[in-house]
């Protein structure tokens, strides 16, 4: 049986932190950025966690469980 292959765009999108959650950044970040407030811009520079409900998803394209 040949090995199991990650989703590269998964890969590059997602992290796993210390304690097993998955970490993931903010869309809406990279372009058009003139109209959005400093406060607006400053909150979608932090990463956030992945939501429970994706979790599943994400960790069989990460093949992790």
């Amino acid at each position: 049986m040949p090995k199991m292959k990650t989703k590269s765009s998964a890969k590059k999108r997602f992290k796993l932190t210390g304690t097993g959650k998955i970490k993931r950044k903010h869309a809406f970040k990279s372009h058009i950025l003139t109209k959005k407030s400093t406060k607006r811009k400053l909150k979608l520079t932090h990463d956030t966690l992945v939501h429970k409900s994706d979790e599943a998803s994400i960790m069989r394209q990460l093949n992790l469980k």
